[in-house]
């Protein structure tokens, strides 16, 4: 039986969690937004990069987040 391969979205910067736009279990494909984030009053999308499926959420709208933190983790298709 193969492992999954689990990818973690990871914040860039330092910015607040405004509103989550997937939930584990939801399907993405590449150019989706899974967190909209804000900093500097700028609202930041955060995408996807590949195909695959929500495994988990590690964060919730008003939370404050680190450059680094993971946000979501995919599982690859």
């Amino acid at each position: 039986m193969a492992r999954e391969q689990v990818t973690e979205i990871v914040a860039e910067m330092v910015a607040n969690v405004l509103t989550l736009a997937v939930e584990p279990g939801d399907r993405v494909t590449a150019g989706d937004t899974v967190v909209l984030l804000e900093s500097m009053k700028m609202e930041i999308p955060v995408l996807v990069e590949a195909p695959g499926t929500v495994r988990a959420i590690k964060v919730a709208p008003g939370d404050v987040v680190q450059e680094g933190d993971v946000l979501v983790e995919i599982v690859a298709d």
